[in-house]
């Protein structure tokens, strides 16, 4: 009989340390990533959700939602969910009872995917929005009827059109809160609409919002100062970035792009600044779309903007327990964001404790429509 793994002790293990995030005072430094599951039928959140969430809470943990639409223009997936109408403000509510009833932190990340769209997702057929008309290259979208195309041109937006966009995150905001999420992530990464404002490969503006670094941070930054208001205290208030290239937006000088911006938000004073590492060696084999990611940076790290910026720092990167020990120890992050090992394991922090095996997670049912198979049906450790 083989005995069961022997708890390790805080000293050991640094995951297990408790620390501060905004206003909240977290039990140990494992949180729960945004994960798409595509699971909200039509753009609505369903009740299966909130077992799916409350599995995965713990005492004193952070989650942040999957990503959420900020407005029916912003859809670029099939079944994702939404926080523009008031019926997915009402689907969120018992989701997020759940989470809060495990005694967790559970904050909603604000999304709109920009040019990673297609008329297909846009009401009347029209042409998904970014700053410059230009397609993602080298990739294919999934279609609302699960069949595979081309990403489309988008249609560059007016700078007369600008705040309304900035408008729907402030909007997307007052609607989290209103469901009784804790705070917002600003979804500015992975390609998507704010992460193209803020890199060269997709932003060919020449007016305020384009050229200079400081013009191409313009949109980001003005998001964050709209939300942060609307919110009223922006220690509930955290943002996402991607500095690699994801979905063919990227930047050669992306070194001085992202420490200019986090060197903006150190005087906005944010609960945190969340940042996603090249992808790690071996990830590849795991099958991931070659187009999405450049395993070529694989080997750079986030080791300048940690310098950077002065306020808490959460990274995300394929992290196991051991990288993720590592990184902590080594003062590259304050907390570590994990994905598809939390997905597999709703008692994750648990298995972390113990440094017990884990599920193997099946990526052949990350994104379904499903409401159990590959989303609540993952055993736990007992089990």
């Amino acid at each position: 009989m083989t005995a069961a793994p022997a708890a390790v002790t805080l000293s050991q293990n640094p995951l297990l340390e408790s620390v501060k995030v905004g206003h909240w005072q977290l039990a140990h430094r494992i949180v729960y990533a945004p994960l798409t599951r595509q699971r909200a039928i039509d753009n609505v959140p369903q009740p299966a959700a909130a077992t799916y969430y409350a599995q995965r809470a713990t005492k004193g943990g952070l989650m942040i939602s999957e990503a959420t639409v900020v407005s029916a223009e912003g859809r670029g997936y099939a079944h994702t969910p939404g926080i523009w109408s008031k019926e997915q403000v009402e689907a969120w509510k018992p989701i997020i009872k759940a989470v809060h009833d495990k005694g967790a932190v559970f904050l909603c990340q604000l999304w709109h995917t920009g040019r990673a769209s297609h008329p297909a997702f846009q009401e009347g057929g029209k042409d998904p929005v970014a700053p410059s008309a230009i397609a993602i290259p080298d990739a294919k979208v999934f279609l609302p009827d699960g069949s595979q195309a081309p990403y489309t041109k988008p249609r560059a937006l007016d700078i007369s059109e600008i705040p309304a966009r900035v408008d729907a995150f402030r909007q997307g905001a007052r609607n989290a809160l209103d469901a009784g999420f804790d705070g917002v992530e600003i979804h500015s990464a992975n390609g998507y609409l704010l992460d193209n404002f803020l890199k060269a490969s997709c932003n060919q503006r020449t007016d305020k919002y384009g050229g200079t670094i400081e013009n191409r941070a313009r949109f980001t930054l003005e998001v964050v100062d709209a939300v942060v208001k609307e919110v009223g205290d922006s220690q509930k208030v955290g943002i996402r970035f991607s500095p690699f290239y994801v979905l063919g937006a990227e930047d050669p000088h992306k070194n001085a792009v992202f420490t200019y911006v986090v060197e903006e938000l150190n005087s906005r004073n944010l609960a945190y600044v969340h940042m996603i590492e090249p992808r790690k060696r071996g990830s590849e084999k795991e099958g991931s779309p070659s187009a999405l990611f450049d395993y070529t940076q694989r080997d750079q790290n986030l080791s300048i903007f940690r310098i950077a910026y002065t306020g808490t720092f959460m990274v995300a990167g394929g992290h196991d327990r051991e990288s993720g020990i590592q990184s902590l120890k080594t003062d590259r992050a304050d907390l570590i964001v994990y994905g598809r090992h939390f997905l597999a394991n709703p008692d994750f922090v648990k298995r972390i404790e113990l440094n017990a095996p884990l599920n193997q997670y099946d990526r052949t049912t990350f994104y379904s429509q499903d409401q159990e198979k590959g989303y609540t049906d993952y055993p736990y450790l007992e089990e």
